[in-house]
C-alpha cells in the first residue's frame, strides 16, 4: 500500500515539473509575441493615419511643361490623412513610368500653411525635372508610408 502512495507521489511531482516547464515556455513566447504585436501595430497605425491624394487634373496642360529641351512635371498633392508629414517631401517616393525619381531632381513646396510641416488639408506642389516622350500616356506614382497614389496623364 505504501508503494502505491510513493508511486502516485512520484507521478504527481513529475506532472507538476512538466506543467511548470510548459507554463514557463508559454509565458516567454506570449511575452515575445505581445512585443511584436505592439511594434507592428504602431507601424500599421502610422500607415493608416497617412493618406494623400493627387489633385492635379490629368487632362490639364499644367502637368507637363517642356521648354528648351528640358521637361518639368508639376503635380499637386493634398495631405488628407491624420499624420503631419515633413514639409521638404523627404517621406515621398516618386516613380514616373516605373522609374524611381531621385530627390535631387525634385522640388517639393507646401503651398499654404507653415513651412515646417505639411499638415492635414494642406496642398503641396511636387516639381520633377523629367523629359517625357510626347504622344504617349505616362504614369506618376507617389508613395508615402505605404499609401500609394497614381496619376495617369497624356503628353500631346
Amino acid at each position: 500500500m505504501a508503494s502505491d502512495s510513493v508511486s502516485s507521489l512520484i507521478l504527481f511531482i513529475a506532472a507538476m515539473l512538466v506543467a511548470a516547464g510548459v507554463a514557463g515556455t508559454l509565458v516567454t513566447n506570449v511575452t515575445e509575441i505581445s512585443g511584436s504585436i505592439d511594434t507592428y501595430s504602431g507601424e500599421v497605425r502610422e500607415q493608416i493615419d497617412t493618406d494623400i491624394e493627387i489633385i492635379s487634373d490629368p487632362g490639364s496642360d499644367a502637368i507637363y511643361n517642356e521648354s528648351d529641351g528640358n521637361g518639368t512635371v508639376s503635380v499637386l498633392i493634398k495631405n488628407t490623412g491624420q499624420k503631419t508629414l515633413a514639409s521638404d517631401g523627404s517621406e515621398l517616393d516618386v516613380l514616373i513610368d516605373g522609374a524611381y525619381v531621385s530627390s535631387e531632381s525634385a522640388t517639393f513646396t507646401v503651398r499654404e500653411g507653415s513651412s515646417d510641416a505639411w499638415r492635414r488639408g494642406e496642398v503641396a506642389e511636387l516639381e520633377l525635372e523629367q523629359q517625357l516622350e510626347p504622344g504617349t500616356e505616362h504614369r506618376i506614382v507617389v508613395i508615402v508610408n505605404g499609401d500609394e497614389e497614381t496619376l495617369r496623364f497624356y503628353v500631346p
